[in-house]
């Protein structure tokens, strides 16, 4: 079942969260990260990483800066207050809470998919992660070696 959680994710969200983490990690060193440096840690090709970050601005999660000393950063204030759901929502929007779990058109309580029911747990248990879990504790993990964004 949890094989279907990650595939609701659309790859520029994937690569949203990825940028943001490591926005934030690198932010927490105080430094700012170029769209290169950012496309090659999260191994995503550059315009396409581009586009994910205007997003990401547009909707507050990161900042940046134009210039030679210009990159992206998050203010080390923020980053604890900026939830995986926000990332979600700039990126996917709010469909990951209500879509159907086999991609159906229509499926709700009156015309359930075979898997409506079943699934309905599960995305409340990820629209629970998604709004508890900062963007501080998952930078802090890579910082301490306890997770890790590539291998």
């Amino acid at each position: 079942m949890w094989q279907i959680v990650i595939y609701m994710f659309s790859k520029a969200c994937e690569y949203g969260i990825k940028a943001s983490i490591f926005i934030a990690f690198s932010s927490y060193n105080g430094t700012r990260v170029s769209l290169k440096a950012i496309a090659k840690e999260i191994n995503s090709p550059e315009a396409f990483t581009a586009k994910i970050l205007q997003d990401l601005v547009r909707h507050d999660v990161v900042s940046s800066t134009k210039g030679a000393y210009g990159g992206f950063e998050i203010e080390k204030t923020l980053i604890s207050s900026i939830k995986l759901s926000h990332i979600v929502n700039a990126i996917d929007g709010d469909a990951i809470y209500s879509g159907c779990g086999l991609g159906l058109h229509i499926c709700d309580e009156d015309h359930p998919c075979p898997v409506h029911h079943k699934f309905k747990s599960v995305r409340e248990e990820l629209k629970d992660m998604l709004e508890n879990t900062n963007l501080e504790e998952l930078a802090l993990n890579i910082k301490s070696g306890a997770s890790f964004l590539k291998v």
